[in-house]
């Protein structure tokens, strides 16, 4: 799909233009503007390097929302050798927006979980904007029992804004399906490694979330609430958006800081929506080192090591000034 650049891109794009005009102009003509060209060149190589290394909180969460950034069932074709998805969750119906089913990545058999966005309206209308319902999270649970039945891992893949909070969400209990699964998950004999490849918004990440090992991807957040929602309660105006996402610290390198996920898995300049190949392979390695490192544990050790990882979130020394 077409890549329409974000606002802090428009720089970049801008000088890039620039380059392919000049290189446009002198081809087919005698003009030698080899300086020219490795002048825009350079200069836009500084540029790009400088402006996606030192991104903001808010730029961050604007590239996790790419409309092309990489998504479930995309990293699904890139990293598995194969996938059966499995539908329904026994009680209701299936739910679209959190596909799942019977995995291979990198030689390794699991049960993969993820959200679901669309790109186009009426796949957004189908994957309800990767906002699932409660049948969605029974769903999820359900493979997730099965795969403990047949002593798989489990594999969850996190890009929602959040639950969805409709009508028929709260008359099917989508607060109780979500926190029965955060009861049911610390309790799986078998490893959990779960990745945040997109937005991880609020209950609807964690619903699929309690694991031994949470990984984010570089430009993914995580978050109780959106910016947009904590700017609107705190500051009374979404336009403060910004600032909210930078008091939030939901970047996967703050994160990572605090002890909230394990690690960051390394995307392609200016995100994995620029080289989806780069950023699925760099995705595999990490899911498959992670599975590897669980895979010797007994299921004793798996559930106490992911009570303990757990139970010391918010854990703080005070130390005198």
């Amino acid at each position: 799909m077409k890549m329409t650049p974000l606002e802090f891109e428009k720089p970049i794009i801008e000088l890039q233009e620039q380059l392919e005009e000049l290189q446009k102009k002198s081809s087919g003509q005698d003009l030698n503007v080899d300086r020219e060209v490795a002048a825009i060149q350079s200069k836009l190589e500084t540029l790009r390097t400088n402006t996606y290394r030192n991104l903001t909180s808010w730029q961050r969460v604007q590239i996790a929302r790419h409309p092309a950034r990489p998504y479930m069932l995309d990293y699904v074709q890139h990293c598995c050798s194969e996938f059966v998805e499995l539908h329904g969750d026994r009680h209701i119906g299936d739910d679209h927006a959190m596909p799942g089913g019977f995995a291979t990545i990198g030689g390794n058999r699991v049960m993969l979980i993820g959200h679901q966005k669309g790109r186009d309206t009426k796949e957004n209308l189908k994957r309800n904007f990767g906002c699932a319902h409660p049948e969605g999270y029974r769903k999820a649970l359900r493979l997730m029992r099965m795969a403990e039945k047949f002593n798989l891992p489990v594999v969850s893949l996190i890009d929602t804004p959040g639950a969805y909070p409709g009508v028929q969400a709260e008359e099917r209990n989508i607060a109780e399906s979500i926190a029965f699964n955060l009861r049911e998950m610390m309790s799986l004999k078998v490893p959990v490694v779960a990745v945040v490849i997109g937005e991880g918004g609020s209950g609807g990440a964690l619903g699929i979330g309690v694991a031994d090992r949470v990984l984010m991807m570089e430009n993914a957040y995580y978050s109780v609430i959106s910016p947009e929602g904590c700017a609107a309660i705190l500051w009374k105006d979404r336009k403060f958006a910004p600032d909210a996402a930078d008091a939030l610290r939901v970047t996967a390198k703050d994160l990572n800081k605090f002890g909230i996920v394990d690690a960051v898995i390394p995307e392609p300049m200016g995100g994995a929506h620029n080289n989806p190949e780069e950023a699925a392979a760099a995705l595999k390695a990490a899911i498959v080192s992670q599975l590897e490192a669980l895979g010797s544990l007994s299921p004793a050790e798996i559930r106490a090591g992911r009570y303990a990882k757990f139970r010391k979130y918010g854990e703080f020394t005070e130390t005198a000034a």
